[in-house]
């Protein structure tokens, strides 16, 4: 993507309207003008081997993105650890744990409160937990958010975006 792109749906609570930023770090002053636009922000994590420590590492577009939406305003995070598809061996949820640990901690540097967080492991190739459960992973149980305007768990993304607040 170099350029923001918008998608518009509905959930059974909002109108939603998706701003998708650029990920790549030449376009950065492109995902700025989008993120500040936004109520939430969805971070999305690639869970496959080398791809996941790539964006976490000192300079990676994870860590890059997620102090840029903090910093912009974006106080509501959704984190999707995608590709989990493709993770060693599939669907593992070990990786899976592993990412939210390693996330959780950085995004809690930066000012997110982890407990307000849905970490929710998906694939987007494949539709996994995207707007049903998936078979793929009968170990993921669903995520909680926990904040002071009212507790919400769900097991997909679009769960997780039902749940934001206005």
């Amino acid at each position: 993507t170099i350029d923001i792109s918008l998608w518009k749906f509905e959930t059974s609570k909002y109108y939603v309207t998706i701003i998708d930023a650029p990920g790549h770090r030449d376009f950065i002053k492109n995902m700025i003008t989008g993120t500040s636009q936004a109520d939430c922000a969805v971070l999305i994590v690639a869970a496959g081997v080398g791809e996941f420590e790539a964006g976490i590492s000192k300079n990676g577009q994870t860590r890059e993105h997620a102090l840029l939406a903090y910093t912009l305003g974006v106080k509501q995070l959704i984190v999707g650890v995608n590709k989990m598809d493709s993770t060693e061996p599939p669907y593992s949820q070990k990786r899976y744990e592993e990412i939210v640990k390693e996330v959780s901690t950085y995004i809690k540097k930066i000012g997110y409160n982890p407990d307000t967080v849905a970490f929710v492991p998906i694939s987007g190739w494949n539709g996994d937990n995207m707007l049903e459960p998936s078979a793929n992973m009968p170990w993921f149980k669903g995520w909680k958010v926990t904040r002071k305007d009212g507790n919400a768990s769900g097991t997909t993304l679009l769960e997780a975006l039902d749940c934001i607040l206005p």
